[in-house]
């Protein structure tokens, strides 16, 4: 006689064409940021979702705030399944914003193409996929006809990249959602409770322009902007003696992603701008961090006459760390992803950082756990031809179905 598991994972198997298609169509609609236009993507993901019964409400973001933000357009979707009373609400987030595509594709970023079981596009590992492994997980659960209890949200959000404010954290700050248990998006082969927190900052750098014929007239800002990076890089050596204790994160480091300045070849420049990311692990104080990188800057700044420097905080993304009611959903997690894997499938930490954070400051427990890969290194996240093997896609589904009939059913 088979068993839920059986059906679950039947049902799943017999509408993996269907669900794969489904990740297609996501990856064809662009959800590059910036420029951070996504809320045809929104759109385009309720029209598919009603497709199959699942209604999809929408909450828009003022125009002003989503341009104060740093991008276009922004509507967040929750697809809210009720059963009986008596279980928890589970929340399931993925979000599909995500960085250009950049250079050094061998496959269309926007295809979707698939070939040697894996579907190649933007955004297929990272987390459009997890659209398709939450929606299709709760269409199996329901096939059952079985009674369930509790329910279940979707929620799909789109400024995961700029640090979730405007996605998860407006819709937990306005009340529109407060689930017992969430799952976010994430890979097939760990369970993640805790990650970094992190730091990001713009740093302009200012001197004085001259003719580069009579550079003593000028404050060269790009001098006073090396003294400043060699300090910052300097932090790099010091943070390797710090160690996290949790498992999965090593120690906090520092990186300067981007550069800009001058003006000409022959013009000493007068303005140089970078902006850092300071990764933190779970045991730092991020106010003292920051704090900390000030610091190093302004120390750094005063060994160049005449420089001055503005400091702009872009981005601070506390840590996560595990809530004491995440047990069940862990528990339920590795029972079933070590079953349909057959493999242990243990309980980690990630260097990354997530919104997920803001659903445990809004006090919700949580999980990371979705399809994908052992590492992010091997999906190309962020990389020229981003994938997600469909096999992981097939079976992340199935391990997501069976934990949410075991807590609900």
């Amino acid at each position: 006689m088979s068993t839920p598991h059986d059906r679950l994972d039947a049902w799943i198997d017999a509408h993996f064409d269907e669900q794969v298609k489904l990740l297609q169509e996501l990856v064809k609609v662009p959800t590059d940021s910036p420029p951070g236009n996504n809320a045809p993507h929104a759109e385009r993901t309720a029209e598919l979702l009603a497709a199959f019964g699942f209604e999809a409400e929408k909450y828009p973001v003022p125009a002003d705030e989503v341009r104060a933000y740093g991008l276009e357009s922004l509507t967040n979707l929750i697809v809210r399944r009720r059963y009986g009373a008596g279980g928890p609400t589970i929340a399931l987030n993925a979000h599909g914003d995500v960085v250009p595509p950049g250079e050094g594709w061998t496959h269309d970023p926007y295809g979707g193409e698939v070939a040697d079981g894996r579907l190649y596009g933007r955004a297929a590992a990272v987390s459009k996929c997890d659209f398709t492994t939450y929606s299709f997980a709760v269409r199996a659960i329901e096939s059952l006809g079985a009674p369930l209890k509790g329910g279940v949200e979707l929620h799909f959000t789109y400024d995961e990249e700029f640090g979730g404010e405007l996605g998860p954290g407006r819709l937990l700050a306005q009340g529109l959602t407060q689930p017992d248990l969430m799952m976010a998006a994430g890979f097939s082969y760990q369970i993640v409770t805790a990650h970094n927190g992190c730091l990001q900052m713009e740093v302009t750098v200012h001197g004085r322009m001259a003719h580069a014929a009579i550079p003593h007239t000028g404050v060269d800002a790009l001098q006073g902007a090396v003294k400043i990076l060699n300090a910052l890089y300097a932090q790099n050596t010091l943070y390797k003696s710090i160690s996290s204790k949790v498992p999965g994160i090593t120690h906090p480091y520092l990186n300067v992603g981007m550069i800009e300045g001058g003006t000409n070849t022959n013009v000493v420049p007068g303005k140089v701008v970078f902006k850092l990311d300071r990764r933190m692990i779970p045991e730092e104080n991020p106010e003292q961090v920051e704090a900390d990188i000030r610091r190093v800057i302004a120390d750094a700044a005063a060994q160049t006459d005449g420089i001055t420097v503005d400091i702009r905080r872009m981005l601070m993304c506390r840590a996560l760390t595990p809530l004491p009611g995440n047990a069940p959903l862990v528990a339920a997690l590795e029972k079933q992803a070590s079953a349909v894997f057959g493999e242990p499938i243990r309980t980690t930490g990630t260097p990354l950082y997530t919104d997920v954070r803001l659903y445990c400051e809004h006090g919700v427990p949580a999980v990371i756990y979705g399809a994908g890969p052992r590492t992010v290194l091997e999906s190309n996240a962020k990389r020229a031809d981003e994938h997600i093997v469909l096999d992981d896609l097939r079976r992340a589904t199935k391990v997501v179905a069976r934990t949410l009939y075991e807590l609900l059913g």
